[in-house]
């Protein structure tokens, strides 16, 4: 069987809030997403997903 390489549409999208919920991270981690979004203080403008820090959102606004 062949593994399919995943291409992420961008740098470090593998830690954004969007991918981790489309891979059911928030399901199996959920106490650490929480840790992720704990006091958030920056928002997606392309999801709408609030995030403590810039890197887990993909295009990051301050709040």
């Amino acid at each position: 069987m062949t593994m399919v390489e995943v291409k992420m549409p961008h740098e470090g999208h593998e830690k954004h809030l969007c991918y981790l919920e489309n891979i059911g991270y928030v399901q199996e981690h959920f106490e650490e997403y929480k840790n992720l979004v704990r006091d958030g203080k920056y928002v997606c403008v392309t999801c709408g997903r609030v995030a403590a820090n810039p890197e887990n959102l993909c295009s990051a606004e301050k709040l």
